[in-house]
C-alpha cells in the first residue's frame, strides 16, 4: 500500500503561510444558517440514549433518514479570516491546532464557498496528518478534513448550477491523495469545486450528510469496479466501520446483491442485520476464510486481502482498501463525483440506505484532538462526526 501511494504525482501549488495570513476584505455576504446539535446535546444525546438503549455491548442504530434535521438559524456574514484546525508538521494528533485567524479561502471560477456545518473524520486524514502520503501531498500547512456538508456562501463566475443559500455536501478534493486541497473542511469555510458536490439529501441533518461523502462513494466505487450486479453475491469485510456499513446497504438496494454477508465482533453482529446482511460473521468466533460459502464479491475495508481471496469464487473480484493486495485483489483510491452523490440520493432520502455515525459523537469543534484520537484507536463504529462547525 506504502508503495502504491508513494508514487511521484504533480502536486498542486499552494502557498506555505497563505492560511495564516488573512486575504484582501471582501464584501460581505450574509446568509442564513441552520445550527447543527453538538456533541452533549439533545440530539446527539438521543443517538447515544438509542445505541444504549440497544446496549453498548450489543448493537449501534443507524441514523435514520426521517431524522428531524436542524431547523434554528442565526445570520452571520463570509468575514476575511476564520477559525480552523492546522497542522504544520506530521505527527500524532497534538500536531493540530486551532487557528483563529486562518485566510477563508479563496474561490475559483468553478467554485463554491461553503460555510462548514459539519465535517466527518476518515481513516486517510489520519494517515495524510502522520505523514504517510507526504510525495503527493499538498504543502504544509494543511487545514485537514475531505468530508464537508454545509451552506453555498459564494459562487465562481463558472458555476452553473449552485447557488448562495444552497445546503450540500461532499468529498472537497477530487483526488484524495493527489495534491489534496491545502485547506480542507475542519474550517468555518471550504472552496469546493460545484462538480464535486450535490445538495444535501432531504431529511438528513448537516452530521448525517458529512458523514457520507467520501465513504459512501468508496463504497460505491468499488463495489462497481468489482462488477457487482443482481444476483451475484458479496462478502464485506469490515461491515461495522465508515465504508462497509455502507457497503452492506449499497450492495443491496442499489445494485441488488442476492446475498450480502459480512464480518464483524461480537457485539456488532446485530448491527450487520439490522443494515441487511443476510449473513453476520462474528470474526471472534468464525475465520470467514475457513467457512464454505464463496462470494463472487469481496469487499475487504479491513486489510485481510490474502485470506479474502480464499472465498472468492472463480472469475470474481476481490477489492482491498487497505493492507497488502494478492491476486485476484485489486486497489483503488475513489474518485470525488457530485453525480454520484446525487445518483445516490434517493436511496438516501428513502432511508434504504442510512449513515450510520459512531454513538461517541458528534464531537464539538473544539474537540478535534479528541476526536482524531478516538478514530485512531480504530473502534469506531460508522463514522466520526465534527459538528456544529461554528
Amino acid at each position: 500500500m506504502q508503495a502504491f501511494f508513494s508514487s511521484s504525482i504533480p502536486v498542486t501549488s499552494y502557498s506555505r503561510s497563505s492560511l495564516f495570513l488573512p486575504q484582501p476584505p471582501q464584501a460581505p455576504v450574509k446568509l442564513v444558517l441552520p445550527s447543527s446539535a453538538p456533541r452533549g446535546s439533545a440530539a446527539a444525546a438521543a443517538r447515544r440514549t438509542a445505541s444504549e438503549a440497544a446496549g453498548r455491548s450489543g448493537r449501534c442504530v443507524a441514523a435514520s433518514a426521517s431524522s428531524s434535521p436542524a431547523t434554528a438559524a442565526v445570520a452571520t456574514e463570509v468575514p476575511g479570516v476564520m477559525k480552523a484546525w492546522v497542522y504544520d508538521a506530521y505527527g500524532d494528533a497534538s500536531v493540530l491546532k486551532l487557528n483563529e485567524a486562518a485566510a477563508v479561502p479563496a474561490v475559483a471560477e468553478d467554485q463554491v464557498l461553503v460555510k462548514v456545518v459539519a465535517a466527518a473524520l476518515n481513516p486517510v486524514d489520519a494517515k495524510r496528518r502522520a505523514g504517510k502520503f507526504q510525495a503527493t501531498d499538498s504543502p504544509l500547512p494543511t487545514v485537514p478534513g475531505y468530508d464537508v456538508a454545509g451552506v453555498v456562501v459564494k459562487v465562481g463566475s463558472q458555476v452553473k448550477k449552485l447557488k448562495e443559500g444552497d445546503e450540500v455536501y461532499g468529498m472537497i478534493s477530487e483526488k484524495p491523495l493527489e495534491g489534496p486541497k491545502q485547506s480542507g473542511s475542519l474550517a468555518e469555510y471550504t472552496a469546493v469545486e460545484e462538480k464535486l458536490l450535490a445538495l444535501k439529501p432531504k431529511g438528513l441533518d448537516f452530521a448525517q450528510a458529512a458523514s457520507l461523502p467520501l465513504a459512501v462513494q468508496t463504497a460505491n466505487e468499488g463495489l462497481e469496479r468489482a462488477g457487482l450486479s443482481s444476483g451475484k453475491s458479496v462478502l464485506v469485510l469490515g461491515g461495522a466501520g465508515g465504508v462497509g456499513s455502507l457497503a452492506i446497504q449499497i450492495a443491496k438496494h442499489v445494485y441488488g446483491a442476492s446475498k450480502v454477508a459480512a464480518t464483524a465482533s461480537t457485539k456488532k453482529i446485530e448491527l450487520l442485520k439490522s443494515l441487511g446482511a443476510d449473513v453476520a460473521i462474528d470474526y471472534t468466533k468464525d475465520n470467514f476464510e475457513e467457512l464454505p460459502d464463496k462470494y463472487d464479491v469481496v469487499l475487504d475495508a479491513v486489510g485481510q486481502g490474502d485470506k479474502a481471496v480464499k472465498v472468492v469464487t472463480e472469475g470474481g473480484s476481490v477489492v482491498v482498501l487497505t493492507g497488502a493486495v494478492s491476486p485476484p485483489g485489486f486497489r483503488f483510491v475513489v474518485t470525488s463525483n457530485g453525480a454520484i452523490l446525487e445518483k445516490l440520493n434517493p436511496y438516501l432520502e428513502s432511508g434504504k440506505v442510512k449513515p450510520l455515525i459512531d454513538p461517541e459523537g458528534p464531537f464539538a469543534f473544539s474537540q478535534v484532538v479528541e476526536a482524531f484520537s478516538y478514530l485512531e484507536t480504530g473502534r469506531a463504529t460508522g463514522k466520526v462526526v465534527i459538528s456544529p462547525i461554528p
